[in-house]
């Protein structure tokens, strides 16, 4: 608890004479709220009765100086204005407390969101391949707010408390030793109460903390998804899912609030039944002349004062379970060590001469995804690879980008080795068009301009060409201002293959690679895009990785994958004549091309006698 208390003062930094001056306030505002039942008092004891004035000389000094007891007596309403000035200085130091707590509090808030974002955009690829974007969302928001809302709220509430309870005490004590005993006899079992509340409140907010992130996660998928559940009729069991997750969250927090609920109750019974003692109690004393009733009056108020604050403890620590569980939350993204991009690499000119050496690599440092790969990618040169799903294509150029590091083996650039290269550089210099590709919530200009801040229109324009998608922009109302919405859904697949492509050119990287990213296109397309590719790559190291053999028949170098190793490599015209894989896949494509033209050609020919 320690450790995470000392992290919420570290977000603190640069806003803590804020909250100093929040809790300065505040106490001088108790001092204000707790000089009004003494005016009281005096009023009742010493001006409309006839008590001797109690208190400190310069009270004395003070009643003498507007008139005496007689003056004050025929003119009550300066005590009444007393009253009013006193409740008009609470007010105001009330303004500044809440003024300060809320722009400290937000400003910390502010601070924390950007400094999550920004860790969070410098993690490596591997920890956002397996963390649950729901799970973050939730910590960047919720718990963020959890930490918010104590800092501007419940955090000055405990120097409320402090100093009310220690200048109430200090005044009731001075006034009457014996009533004071009977005004606190219930304050240790509050505390104890409280303390047993604050143990048992942090786990069950944890549990309902965490099954709020699975909710969210299980909407964010869904909502990201909602093509493919309509695709395939899943809405039911979506709805079904959803459910669970939350009738899972309703109950866990149902836990919460009875928690909260049974606290509430006691310390509710507890306070009443002090306030009611502190009245009978004071009541037959003055009843008695054992305390004046000015006295009854200022203790039965301070009662109040006193004991609202402390049942408050129950809801500050409360929210104080909640915010440390938040700050768990949210220092579990900051444990993360951020991606060291080896900012002491070398930067070097990178022409794209690639050489792989006996490269191996696990996820998992057990199971070998891929073993021993030798190749060796000439500058200029086209290298296709080629192989089943799960044969290690995709992992073999995350090595290039060094998404992910190799254990063994030697990867070269132009005779640079690739862990001696500054990642940045290195991303900079390699473009990659993925199969997936995600476009923004931007216009199709900003899309395709996002690789280079720079890019002018015309290089846009070029690249667009390239990727044989300019003449489809221009068929959209507004042309490159489309907005192509969040996760281009108004584009289609192909549409969004080809924009990526179009990005990715507008980089005019030395090496550029392409992750199965024409799978969405049509033949027809597919060879408009590769010839224009051809063109513009002359001097680029291009990698094309690919399930159809029309899409890498034009390499200068094909790589056949199988469970991680190359099991054959070479041209298209060598492979298609050696029995392995290659030649398997070869041959059944042009079997499945074959019936497709036959089936195609009947199709035309009974169009044309049915004509």
């Amino acid at each position: 608890m320690w450790h995470k208390l000392k992290l919420l003062w570290k977000y603190m930094e640069g806003n803590k004479l804020l909250y100093m001056g929040a809790v300065i306030s505040i106490g001088i505002s108790t001092i204000f709220t707790l000089v009004n039942p003494l005016v009281i008092r005096v009023t009742i004891d010493s001006i409309i009765g006839e008590e001797a004035i109690q208190g400190p000389l310069w009270v004395h000094g003070l009643i003498e100086n507007l008139g005496g007891r007689s003056l004050l007596m025929h003119n009550l309403w300066i005590a009444a204005l007393a009253l009013v000035l006193l409740n008009i200085m609470n007010g105001f130091f009330l303004y500044a407390k809440g003024k300060w707590s809320a722009q400290a509090s937000e400003d910390i808030a502010r601070n924390l969101r950007e400094a999550l974002f920004n860790h969070l955009q410098h993690l490596s690829y591997d920890y956002h391949v397996k963390v649950e974007t729901g799970e973050l969302i939730q910590r960047c928001t919720s718990d963020v707010e959890t930490i918010r809302r104590f800092l501007a709220v419940q955090l000055v509430e405990v120097g409320r408390t402090v100093f009310m309870l220690g200048f109430a005490l200090f005044i009731m004590l001075s006034l009457d030793v014996s009533l004071t005993l009977v005004s606190i006899i219930v304050v240790p079992i509050i505390f104890i109460s409280a303390l047993i509340f604050f143990m048992k409140v942090q786990k069950a907010f944890q549990l309902s903390d965490e099954a709020e992130g699975r909710l969210s996660t299980v909407l964010q998928e869904n909502l990201t998804g909602i093509r493919v559940v309509r695709a395939f009729g899943r809405q039911a069991f979506e709805a079904e899912k959803f459910e669970k997750s939350n009738a899972e969250y309703r109950d866990l927090t149902y836990d919460l609030i009875r928690l909260l609920a049974g606290y509430w109750s006691l310390s509710d019974l507890l306070t009443m039944l002090q306030i009611g003692a502190v009245v009978v109690v004071g009541a037959y004393w003055a009843s008695i002349g054992r305390i004046t009733l000015g006295t009854l009056v200022v203790f039965t108020t301070y009662e109040t004062m006193l004991l609202w604050p402390i049942r408050q403890m129950g809801r500050i620590l409360t929210d104080m379970g909640k915010t440390l569980v938040s700050i768990g939350r949210i220092e579990e993204i900051f444990q993360h060590p951020m991606e060291d991009m080896d900012t002491d690499g070398q930067k070097p000119k990178i022409e794209g001469d690639i050489v792989f050496e006996n490269v191996s690599f696990s996820y998992d440092g057990e199971s070998p995804v891929l073993k021993n790969i030798s190749f060796h990618a000439e500058k200029g040169k086209t290298v296709a690879i080629l192989g089943a799903t799960g044969s290690g294509k995709s992992s073999l150029v995350h090595l290039l980008l060094r998404l992910y590091d190799y254990q063994r083996g030697s990867i070269t650039i132009d005779g640079v080795e690739l862990k001696q290269i500054h990642k940045k550089w290195l991303r900079k210099n390699i473009g990659i068009v993925l199969q997936e590709p995600f476009l923004f919530s931007k216009t199709i200009k900003e899309n395709i301009g996002l690789s280079k801040a720079e890019a002018k229109e015309k290089e846009i324009i070029l690249a667009a060409r390239a990727a044989a998608i300019h003449e489809g922009i221009l068929e959209f109302e507004k042309g490159y201002d489309t907005a192509v919405g969040e996760r281009g859904v108004t584009l289609s697949g192909g549409q969004k293959q080809r924009i990526a492509i179009a990005r990715s050119l507008v980089q005019d990287s030395p090496v550029l690679i392409f992750d199965d990213s024409l799978s969405a296109v049509d033949t027809e397309t597919e060879e408009m895009i590769r010839k224009a590719l051809k063109e513009r790559n002359k001097n680029r190291t291009t990698f094309i990785i690919s399930h159809r053999i029309t899409t890498v028949a034009d390499a200068d170098m094909i790589l056949v994958l199988q469970h991680g190793e190359i099991v054959q490599s070479g041209t298209h015209e060598e492979l298609i004549q050696k029995p392995g894989l290659y030649q398997r896949i070869w041959a059944i494509q042009n079997l499945l091309e074959e019936e497709i033209l036959e089936e195609k050609a009947i199709s035309e020919s009974d169009i044309i006698v049915s004509s």
